[in-house]
């Protein structure tokens, strides 16, 4: 089953590049694992020690956020876009 995968700018240098990849599984922890295979140093960034997403590491199914649906767990059927999006931290403070 393909799933396509949007990689962010910050990742692209792990992916040979591309903003857009591959990846087989039926539900979202499979495809990270599978992404993690493929590009071993994106899985350094997105995956704990444990092979978990890491916690600053949101993942988006469409529009919802994963952790809005089942998690790890969520389904993916053919055709299905998912999106990773690191968490962003800082700014001044000035406001």
């Amino acid at each position: 089953m393909a799933i396509s995968v949007l990689i962010p700018s910050v990742l692209k240098r792990y992916t040979d590049n591309l903003s857009t990849v591959e990846a087989a599984g039926s539900n979202i922890d499979e495809v990270v694992q599978d992404l993690g295979a493929r590009y071993p140093e994106l899985g350094g960034h997105i995956l704990d020690k444990d092979g978990n997403l890491r916690k600053f590491v949101n993942v988006y199914l469409g529009e919802e956020n994963i952790r809005d649906l089942a998690g790890g767990e969520t389904p993916l059927k053919d055709g299905d876009v998912i999106s990773i999006v690191p968490a962003v931290a800082g700014g001044s403070g000035a406001g």
